[in-house]
């Protein structure tokens, strides 16, 4: 599937207030998912209107395509989880250490890496926000019930996508960029996102392949049926779905950062400099504070 640039219909790189998900007539405008998923991720300030128009979108696009796969395709996961690893995955835009840089004003280090966190968080959560908001919206009118599944899948790739790319750049500002071609770092940053660990890159030489085997399927397909389920909260009425939406949200891509950062700190140390020594409380004569030292080696 060839990278199509990423523009709107009238070349603004917007969506006009009140678009509507299903055109005049009601035929299928057949959209390409990676493009719309890199659009929604690829603007880290895009307005939230805009933001919830695409996402709306993205939605249609994917409940074409659910109805391509079949029941049986689409109910088991399968269909979500090959359209996110072949259709997705390949497309999410990944800034190397240099860019990463650059776009954030000169900062590196855990600094950086404290506001990719910060703008990854902050994307899940308004993705959250606006499937409740238009969750509510349903509400108020049943027929568009029927769409609310769709928008479902939606949030739940565009936050895999979020994550996903988070994981990538986080690994670059570390210095432990995943090896191989750029399908094979997909793989790896995938498999990654499935697990909430960082890459070490020295057990990753010569074992990542450009597509996923089939244990790597399931636990791709196990992750993001959980994040759907997740998702499942935005349903509620009225604003609660958006409340809710978002809070997950932010608090699930908040773990899935710490789990990975603590992998890539790990690993990110000088060659031949050991590990820092656990630390330990040392009690103190009464009358004077505690002091903090290593733990005594054993022997």
């Amino acid at each position: 599937m060839p990278v199509a640039a990423a523009r709107d219909r009238d070349g603004d790189g917007a969506d006009a207030p009140g678009t509507e998900l299903v055109p005049a007539g009601g035929d299928a405008v057949h959209e390409d998912v990676g493009e719309l998923v890199g659009r929604i991720i690829g603007d880290e300030g895009a307005d939230p209107r805009s933001r919830a128009g695409l996402l709306g979108r993205l939605a249609r696009a994917l409940a074409d395509g659910a109805r391509s796969a079949g029941v049986k395709g689409a109910a088991t996961g399968r269909w979500i989880t090959d359209t996110f690893a072949n259709d997705i995955a390949p497309r999410i835009p990944v800034r190397d250490h240099a860019t990463l840089v650059r776009h954030h004003k000169g900062i590196d280090g855990e600094d950086l890496a404290d506001a990719l966190v910060r703008n990854a968080t902050n994307a899940t959560t308004a993705v959250g926000a606006a499937g409740g908001a238009l969750a509510a919206v349903q509400f108020t009118a049943p027929p568009l019930l029927l769409t609310a599944p769709a928008q479902i899948v939606a949030e739940t790739v565009v936050v895999a996508a979020v994550e996903v790319k988070l994981i990538a750049e986080l690994h670059e500002v570390y210095g432990s960029t995943a090896p191989g071609s750029a399908l094979q770092r997909t793989s790896g940053y995938l498999g990654a996102w499935a697990k909430k660990r960082g890459i070490d890159p020295a057990q990753a030489a010569g074992s990542l392949t450009a597509a996923l085997g089939t244990a790597a399927k399931a636990a791709l397909r196990k992750r993001l049926m959980a994040v759907m389920g997740r998702h499942l909260t935005t349903l509620g009425p009225y604003l609660t779905g958006a409340v809710a939406g978002g809070t997950l949200n932010r608090a699930a891509t908040t773990a899935l950062a710490r789990s990975v950062r603590t992998d890539l700190r790990a690993r990110a140390l000088p060659a031949g400099e050991p590990a820092p020594a656990p630390l330990r409380v040392i009690r103190a004569p009464a009358g004077e504070s505690p002091s903090i030292g290593p733990v005594p080696a054993e022997g």
